[in-house]
């Protein structure tokens, strides 16, 4: 009888611990940093996802914004160098390579110096989990980019402070290792009627936004970008016609680019690569190289 009471007691309690163990969820995952050149942020197993092929573009073939280019490669380079430099805001219209710049300039810069520079992206609902990455960070052995892309913030959105200790650092500084770069179509990542609201409605209108305007200005530089002319978009055209190999009567091409862009409402980097894809497939050419 004793025997039988032990027993279930001990069934019992492997049963507790089966149930707790599913509460707890799944453990930390080991994060491999020699997996790939670049990781997305995974907070709920607190992992960091290797991306064997990453979504990116040739530097070359980003045209139309060679002075921002510049700057950030000029910025990642220092980085890359264990110099000083800083959080960058790449802020503007849409479809003019933002975030293709970025991934593009962290393949270069990992390619040209020999670093084992890292890109990490976060996705726009985990920014409120930056604390427990830079906590993950902060050990690598390598310097690391922490990547957000589309960045903006709505109204009652808090998480903003999550970011905003990320560029700070709090107490302990941000880590040497560490850069964060955003990609947002907003310069204050706030929308505007958000930012007139909180004014009026405030007792010290001045002070209700100084908080959330003040955290673009947490990022050291800010490169803008703008709406492309007709030449920029053609030689955008050019430029990915060339490096795949689509062999054509330039002048046809150009018109239908530009008829292309004319049913699409608006000249950009992502328009012209749309109609390459459009005029490969009807080429019967692989974009590959």
């Amino acid at each position: 009888m004793q025997e039988e009471q032990t027993q279930a007691i001990l069934n019992e309690i492997a049963g507790l611990r089966a149930a707790l163990e599913r509460l707890a969820g799944p453990p930390p995952a080991k994060n491999d940093w020699n997996a790939a050149e670049c990781f997305v942020w995974v907070p709920a197993r607190q992992h960091l996802q290797p991306v064997p092929r990453p979504n990116r573009v040739d530097l070359s073939l980003i045209r139309g914004v060679d002075h921002v280019r510049d700057i950030l490669a000029d910025n990642t380079l220092r980085f890359a160098r264990g110099l000083p430099a800083n959080n960058v805001l790449l802020w503007g219209a849409r479809g003019m390579g933002k975030s293709s710049l970025v991934k593009a300039v962290h393949a270069a810069t990992a390619r040209d110096t020999g670093t084992p520079l890292k890109l990490v992206e976060v996705h726009r609902e985990d920014i409120a989990t930056l604390p427990a990455l830079m906590e993950i960070l902060k050990s690598a052995p390598m310097p690391v980019i922490v990547f957000c892309d589309d960045l903006s913030f709505d109204h009652d959105d808090t998480s903003y402070k999550s970011l905003k200790a990320a560029l700070d650092g709090g107490v302990e500084g941000r880590p040497d290792n560490v850069i964060l770069y955003a990609t947002s179509n907003r310069r204050h990542l706030l929308p505007r009627d958000m930012m007139e609201n909180e004014q009026s409605t405030a007792i010290n209108p001045s002070e209700a936004v100084e908080e959330k305007v003040s955290l673009s200005d947490r990022f050291g530089l800010w490169l803008g970008f703008y709406k492309c002319s007709q030449s920029d978009y053609l030689e955008m055209i050019d430029s990915y016609a060339d490096y795949f190999g689509l062999v054509g009567d330039r002048g046809e091409i150009h018109a239908e680019a530009l008829e292309w862009a004319t049913t699409r409402g608006s000249r950009s980097g992502r328009v012209a690569w749309q109609f390459i894809q459009d005029l490969a497939g009807r080429l019967g050419k692989p974009l590959t190289k």
